[in-house]
């Protein structure tokens, strides 16, 4: 049995976005969000669910899963894979949008939802800490108390949960560990078979459900996202020796731009139109 790589943007929104996922993204939203008792999700509605996405342009790194519980508030689950330029701004601008978007001409702001940004990335994000998740709310800076509960980002950096099957302990554990590990394992588990959602998750993950469609949309991502990573990677490299071998802060902006340029001719080798490659790289046309 192959399953898909779970980490991958349209494979990520199959498993927990698809019409028939609501009791997946409960299961993952509580267990993420440490949700129990009277305060744990017990109903949602998916929203825009999964469909076979177009491949032409392929230009997104980022695809969303978005849900209403059924107090009103609004989830957005993103799978991130690479770190894009403005990809944090990006994600507080969302959250603020979908915050704001609730409200039609002339209601009151008392009607408006709480908002939860989750998102999950295939990358370090915060240097400072060796923990996985990371929640921000706003605060008072001073004596930390919270201003609301409206608004809430919600960050899990894939690369730090290192934890093996056999330490498993807690649903956030197991849902991680599919996560990050699904396409490796060609079988389930016994201690995720045994947890209907995990199951049903698998099940949702297994390549031979796919379409033929589907199948080659999944595939072609996958070397796309594939591309755009070595390409940006290269690009940075490329920017920091060349910094390096100057020796000036001049230099090192000089050398990055040089990498930039030869990943964007790079990217439109490999049949990336022109615009589209600037966007991914983040240089302006």
């Amino acid at each position: 049995m192959r399953y898909l790589d779970v980490t991958t943007d349209y494979a990520f929104k199959r498993v927990f976005g698809s019409p028939q996922s609501k009791p997946i993204l409960i299961s993952f939203l509580n267990a993420l969000l440490q949700n129990e008792g009277p305060h744990a999700i017990a109903d949602l509605e998916i929203v825009d669910p999964y469909l076979v996405p177009v491949i032409e342009g392929m230009k997104d790194t980022f695809v969303d899963v978005k849900a209403v519980l059924a107090n009103g508030s609004r989830i957005i689950v993103e799978m991130q894979v690479l770190n894009t330029p403005g990809f944090e701004q990006r994600i507080l601008y969302n959250a603020a949008k979908n915050y704001a978007q609730q409200l039609a001409k002339g209601q009151q702001y008392t009607l408006l939802n709480p908002v939860i940004a989750v998102t999950l990335t295939d990358f370090v994000m915060f240097d400072d800490s060796d923990a996985h998740v990371s929640r921000f709310k706003l605060l008072e800076q001073q004596r930390l108390t919270k201003y609301t509960d409206d608004l809430e980002l919600v960050f899990v950096e894939l690369p730090k949960f290192g934890k093996t099957e056999a330490d498993l302990a807690t649903m956030e554990e197991f849902w991680l560990y599919f996560i990050k590990h699904s396409s490796e394992m060609d079988s389930v588990p016994a201690r995720f078979a045994a947890d209907p959602a995990l199951l049903q998750a698998f099940e949702m993950a297994e390549e031979s459900k796919l379409s033929l469609a589907e199948l080659e949309m999944q595939h072609r991502r996958f070397d796309f996202i594939r591309l755009q990573r070595g390409s940006i990677e290269k690009a940075g490299l490329d920017g920091e020796a060349r910094g390096r071998g100057i020796g000036l802060v001049e230099g090192r902006a000089e050398g990055k731009a040089e990498g930039l340029e030869l990943a964007l001719q790079r990217l439109i080798a490999a049949g990336v139109a022109e615009d589209k490659a600037r966007e991914m790289l983040g240089m302006v046309a």
